[in-house]
C-alpha cells in the first residue's frame, strides 16, 4: 500500500472538511486523530467503507479430506 493522502476542503464558511485515503480501519483513525490535532477540532467524524477493509491481504488455504478412510 502507497502512502495516505489527505483531501482538506475548506469551504467559505470557515467549515474544515478532512478525508483521509489510501488506509484502512484502525490505522485510518490514527491520520484523523493527527489531522485533529493539526486543525484544532473536531465537529463530526465519518467512517468511510475504506475504514472497514481488510488492512492486508487474507489467504484461506483449504483442504478436502476423504472421509471414507
Amino acid at each position: 500500500m502507497g502512502s495516505p493522502e489527505f483531501e482538506v476542503i475548506i469551504s467559505k464558511t470557515g467549515k474544515v472538511t478532512v478525508e483521509v485515503k489510501g488506509a484502512k480501519g484502525p490505522r485510518c483513525l490514527e491520520y484523523a486523530d493527527m489531522i485533529k490535532e493539526i486543525i484544532g477540532r473536531e465537529e463530526e467524524r465519518r467512517l468511510t467503507t475504506e475504514y472497514y477493509a481488510p488492512d492486508a491481504q487474507v489467504r484461506i488455504d483449504a483442504r478436502v479430506r476423504d472421509a471414507s478412510g
